[in-house]
């Protein structure tokens, strides 16, 4: 092919890609504006037992999700691996940085992190405000709240500080050593997100996030740690225990 006939492929080139990428774009807008306010069903890995569901709500920018798996492991693993906020980097989504800015009591925590956002978009900072409400008598699990604190220390310009990464999670002994782990939340990166970049994270997030709370929650460093708990945490399927 002559020099001459390449260059003038480029543009048709490039007109077809985009026109492809519009598409795309455009079908992400449809399944968008047809999601409703009820729970729909993302992803089901029955290998790992993990399922992810999606809503839209009314009055909200994104989408909601919610998330349901049982793991192989220990309640003490578990927190153990929300507690250590500075090795985020080795689990949770797109963390580049990770690190506890304040403990305010033995159950409430300021963790902040800093996510890579998709190609060509600034990268987001968040600030965690998360409280662990722990098992009681009458109640077997443990309760994680966590909701976004953007004011707590100044923004870090060029970095995008994000409104909202919001969730209540809960962990449930089962006995024989698993854990079942449930939860609902809301994310709002803030500044502008183009339609195909909210979808992928909103899509691949939670699910990425439980594989790598799963493999963190196996690793002997955490399940065989002697570091004493902040607080009582029972393997004990029955509540009065």
């Amino acid at each position: 092919m002559s020099r001459f006939l390449r260059l003038l492929m480029v543009p048709f080139f490039a007109l077809s890609v985009s026109a492809s990428a519009f598409a795309a774009d455009d079908e992400l807008d449809e399944l968008q504006t047809k999601m409703g306010n009820e729970w729909i069903l993302v992803k089901n890995d029955q290998r790992h037992a993990i399922k992810t569901y999606a809503k839209q709500e009314d009055g909200k920018r994104f989408r909601s999700f919610k998330v349901e798996a049982t793991i192989d492991s220990t309640m003490e693993a578990g927190v153990r691996v929300l507690l250590d906020a500075e090795n985020y980097t080795k689990w949770y989504w797109e963390v580049e940085e990770s690190h506890m800015l304040k403990r305010a009591s033995d159950t409430e925590y300021y963790i902040y992190l800093k996510h890579r956002a998709p190609y060509g978009l600034p990268d987001r900072d968040v600030i965690l405000h998360a409280i662990v409400e722990p098992q009681t008598k009458t109640k077997n699990y443990i309760t994680l709240r966590v909701k976004a604190d953007p004011t707590f220390i100044p923004e870090k310009p060029p970095l995008v500080r994000m409104p909202a990464e919001d969730m209540v999670v809960t962990y449930t002994p089962l006995g024989n050593n698993k854990v079942r782990i449930e939860g609902e939340g809301y994310v709002d990166p803030g500044g502008k997100v183009p339609t195909w970049a909210n979808n992928y994270v909103q899509r691949n997030a939670p699910y990425s996030i439980l594989i790598g709370l799963i493999r963190m929650m196996g690793n002997d460093t955490y399940r065989r740690s002697k570091v004493p708990m902040p607080f009582p945490i029972s393997n004990n399927p029955s509540s009065d225990s």
